[in-house]
């Protein structure tokens, strides 16, 4: 089937953390005018997309993800006429934004919320999701997302309030279509000022339709939401009323974060349009988290098997019917280096460069997060005071001061998964804070910008930096990147992740060694054309040498 064409299936996506960006007043938080001092350095790598994380106005309980008014700028990060120069300065260089959009929950800050929590009877109290308690409990099981109860109980009119993650976080209720209409206005609102797309957060949650206990897994304390309140079939209509609405009017790119099965992102991003462009799959997270009662926190590694059985699945199921988008890391995940290669001085470079060959090739929008075009990695905090995550202190507070685990078993976890690993600062030179601020930085600095730097590698030709802009300029010029059907390779090798993408008799092979180790693989050499891009200068017969990526071009 001859894949449709579209400017954001071509593009790259570039994802800025805007409090870890680049801070250009000195008072240790990254801000808008900070992002628009750089937009030429991500011209220069070859981006075609920015998205940038909520700058929106927030009292920070979530870094931003706890919104308390959706058309007005936070203060740290500057004004609303900053927003408007950043705009223009990145579409003056032929580049597009977009914009996170939040509405499966609010601030408790935000006037809506305020509102509605006056009194049962005031007109915003539907705007939110209130219930009595049950046997004076919460009204069901459900655990929030960063740890305790789903409910929080409010003396003021004695009822309860749903927040999936932050007790500062209530759900909206997109049952009323009042909500649906405030959100659909604000939507409009920011794209009449010219904003090219959304990355809509949490999306596949809107949609709530029963409340009832959720089943709860061996070894955990509250029970699962999920099957009333994700992938609904309400969330699917109020996605296609929003399409009607708003995003139908507007050449827009939307992905939304929704996770669930290939089935499931077959219905959201339906080569029909009648919702989004394309959505995050978390299957390859979730796989390499989900083997402890805690969930994410384990010793549990990234091993290749199931690695490629599931990114192998995303990319062959979805042919025909949906788009992908593909990507190891983002704001809530630890470094890629640090979690699926190998981040010691002796192979982090070449295992950073495997690693984006490999997600490079393969069909889908590619999103690269801050600082992984260097190979940055996590930032092994060896104390909980380095943190900065509600998600870190909530649960600790769970786990470890309720005595269930150990605090050393703990810190170990954290060092490994915790989402503060992707958001200290942008390593920008060797000056004092890497170069992201002249004050104190909101949150440390890994230590290594010493040796990993963008300046740096700007100017070394075998960088980091340098491949990734190799391999964005292959996406730009070989339609074969894009559009070309995707064939798995050697499925059984435990050693290396191969497949190959295949348009108008054209072949591009791709090798991966996934390992610190030399394999055999006679299959690379055997493949017969010319080599596009590859980590290493010369290569052994018959093998792949250490973390080793090869691609090949076969010309029909």
């Amino acid at each position: 089937m001859q894949e449709t064409r579209a400017w954001w299936k071509e593009a790259v996506v570039y994802e800025v953390y805007p409090r870890s960006f680049a801070d250009s007043n000195g008072d240790g938080i990254g801000d808008l005018n900070g992002i628009t001092e750089h937009l030429d350095y991500l011209k220069t790598l070859g981006v075609d997309v920015i998205w940038i994380t909520p700058f929106f106005a927030s009292p920070n309980t979530d870094n931003g993800y706890d919104i308390s008014d959706y058309q007005a700028i936070m203060k740290e990060f500057g004004t609303m006429e900053d927003f408007d120069r950043m705009l223009s300065e990145i579409h003056k260089r032929g580049m597009k934004m977009v914009l996170d959009l939040v509405v499966n929950h609010t601030s408790d800050e935000h006037a809506w919320f305020i509102e509605s929590r006056k009194s049962k009877d005031n007109p915003y109290r539907d705007y939110y999701i209130w219930k009595d308690g049950k046997d004076g409990q919460a009204p069901t099981n459900w655990g929030s997302r960063f740890s305790g109860s789903a409910w929080a109980y409010d003396e003021g009119t004695g009822q309860y309030y749903l927040h999936l993650f932050s007790t500062k976080q209530p759900d909206l209720n997109w049952a009323n279509p009042k909500v649906r209409d405030e959100v659909y206005r604000m939507m409009t609102w920011w794209c009449e000022k010219g904003i090219d797309g959304f990355r809509m957060d949490v999306i596949s949650s809107i949609g709530k339709e029963r409340y009832e206990d959720g089943p709860v897994a061996s070894g955990r304390i509250y029970g699962n939401d999920a099957p009333f309140c994700k992938h609904t079939e309400s969330t699917h209509r109020y996605l296609r009323e929003m399409r009607e609405k708003v995003l139908s009017h507007y050449d827009l790119i939307t992905v939304g974060e929704a996770g669930g099965t290939v089935e499931q992102a077959c219905r959201y991003a339906s080569s029909d349009g009648s919702e989004l462009n394309m959505i995050f799959s978390f299957e390859h997270n979730d796989a390499l988290n989900d083997h402890t009662a805690m969930g994410k926190w384990s010793d549990h590694g990234a091993p290749l098997g199931e690695v490629r059985e599931i990114l192998n699945r995303w990319q062959t199921q979805t042919a025909g019917k949906a788009w992908n988008s593909v990507y190891l890391t983002n704001h809530d995940q630890p470094r890629q280096v640090s979690r699926y290669g190998n981040d010691s001085p002796l192979f982090r470079e070449r295992s950073a460069k495997m690693l984006a060959t490999l997600i490079h090739m393969m069909r889908g929008t590619v999103y690269v997060y801050q600082g992984e075009e260097l190979g940055m990695t996590n930032a092994y905090f060896t104390k909980l005071s380095q943190y900065r995550d509600v998600e870190v202190f909530g649960t600790w507070e769970q786990w470890v001061e309720s005595g269930r685990v150990n605090p050393e078993d703990m810190m170990r976890w954290f060092e490994r998964i915790s989402r503060d690993n992707a958001r200290t600062p942008m390593q920008w030179n060797r000056n004092k804070n890497a170069g992201f601020t002249d004050g104190t930085p909101w949150i440390e600095v890994n230590p290594n910008y010493l040796q990993i730097n963008a300046e740096d590698e700007m100017q070394d030709p075998d960088s980091v930096f340098h491949y990734y802009q190799k391999l964005i300029e292959l996406r730009h010029t070989m339609d074969i990147v894009v559009y070309g059907s995707f064939v798995p390779m050697l499925e059984e090798s435990e050693a290396v992740y191969a497949y190959r993408r295949e348009l108008d008799g054209n072949t591009l092979s791709v090798f991966c060694n996934w390992t610190e180790r030399t394999v055999d693989c006679p299959e690379a050499d055997a493949v017969p054309g010319r080599e596009l891009i590859s980590n290493y200068a010369t290569h052994k017969p018959g093998v792949l040498l250490p973390y080793e990526a090869r691609v090949i071009f076969t010309e029909s």
